[in-house]
């Protein structure tokens, strides 16, 4: 029997990430300040995008650029019920009705033919959601978009109206570094926001980001002002700037939140940067072929997307499907599994299914997709420090498990 224990995603965190952070320690200076903002230079650069900003989870990302846009009630906001509770959470924040479309079938993304049956003159947002690392068809969820744009009605006096059809809010938590159509992930969408929780291929502990560009009557550092505001309290100067001798004023502009990275965060993520496309991607690319390789000749699995001509994949999560298999066998699998010390996941109970949802009215049957995806789906170790004889070790369990 196997003696190995593989675990499901631990951090890689090398000694550059280590002594970074003792040198913020040291440095007198540990909340948001000189390392924040060299950490969103950088993340824009790598993006090609205009701007980014940093902040302390992708989940107050995604939820400010709907504060932003001053979503709220009345409104509807269209995401896929296959994702984390966070980007239906945030609508619900909003006052907004998150209004849950199908999967395409086949695949775990959200289906744009199902965007289109969706959209009501009360939708103002679709979000988006690049599951696993690989990305969405961003460009037929824009001519769905387009194609319905005499529905789209923005609300007067707000940044809605720089907007001639409901706003992309990427919801990329899991597809930092990953390409559509030749550019990096933050171009497709109006709105891209990153997340770098501890098992994120770049991590920062915790934080995320929100990349974006310059839009119709607006300029990138103008949004990026907003969002700023909306993350410090609304405040006209952060805790640097107040530091200054003699500039103790401050006004408050809106009733905002307190959702900044930290400077300790943000040098954590700027060692990962320098790792990102030299070691961290690489190693995580040679994984997932590794497992493809091992598993793509055994007819009771369906492997997950790789690459084509439109996408590159972030490598995030290694997604099988198990043939003829349902919630139940799936779950006497995963436990197989960890008699064998070998810790797998489900990506994601369809939000749907979760009792936050169903008090709502929300009921799995009405996304036939999604549950087709879910029931028989087994997400297999997938990190760096994971070696290609581990790999073959959970390709062997996973085989003899089912």
């Amino acid at each position: 029997m196997q003696e190995k224990t593989i675990p499901f995603s631990p951090p890689d965190i090398s000694d550059a990430e280590i002594e970074a952070v003792v040198q913020v320690l040291k440095s007198g200076w540990i909340t948001t300040g000189p390392k924040t903002k060299e950490f969103e230079k950088q993340l824009a650069a790598y993006c090609g995008c205009e701007k980014a900003i940093c902040l302390n989870s992708a989940t107050a990302g995604l939820e400010l650029v709907l504060r932003l846009l001053e979503i709220g009630p009345e409104d509807e906001v269209i995401t896929t019920p296959y994702t984390f509770a966070a980007s239906a959470n945030v609508i619900v924040h909003t006052g907004a009705r998150p209004v849950f479309v199908d999967v395409k079938k086949g695949g775990f993304n959200i289906g744009p033919g199902e965007i289109a049956k969706a959209i009501t003159p009360r939708t103002k947002a679709v979000i988006p959601v690049d599951i696993g690392g690989w990305p969405c068809d961003y460009e037929e969820i824009k001519a769905v978009l387009e194609e319905n744009r005499k529905k789209y009605h923005p609300k007067r006096g707000t940044l809605q109206e720089s907007f001639h059809r409901p706003v992309i809010l990427s919801d990329a938590a899991h597809s930092f570094g990953a390409a559509y159509q030749g550019k990096k992930i933050g171009n497709a969408a109006d709105f891209t926001v990153f997340s770098f929780h501890a098992v994120k291929n770049l991590t920062t502990a915790e934080g995320g980001a929100v990349v974006f560009n310059s839009f119709d009557g607006f300029s990138s550092d103008e949004v990026y002002r907003l969002i700023k505001l909306f993350s410090l309290h609304g405040q006209s100067k952060d805790a640097l700037s107040k530091l200054n001798p003699g500039d103790w004023q401050y006004s408050i502009e809106l009733p905002g939140y307190k959702t900044n990275m930290a400077d300790i965060a943000a040098a954590i993520g700027l060692e990962q940067l320098k790792r990102y496309d030299k070691e961290l991607v690489p190693k995580r690319k040679l994984l997932f072929e590794a497992y493809i390789n091992q598993l793509q000749n055994d007819s009771r699995f369906i492997l997950p997307p790789f690459e084509d001509n439109q996408k590159i994949n972030a490598y995030h999560l290694f997604m099988l499907r198990i043939r003829d298999t349902d919630e139940q066998k799936r779950t006497e699998i995963i436990q197989k599994m960890a008699e064998k010390k070998i810790a797998v996941n489900v990506h994601f109970i369809p939000v749907v299914m979760h009792p936050a949802y169903t008090k709502l009215g929300h009921r799995i049957d009405k996304y036939p997709h999604t549950y087709e995806m879910y029931q028989n789906e087994i997400t297999l170790p997938l990190y760096t420090k994971l070696s290609l004889e581990d790999v073959e070790i959970v390709c062997d369990a996973i085989k003899s498990c089912v």
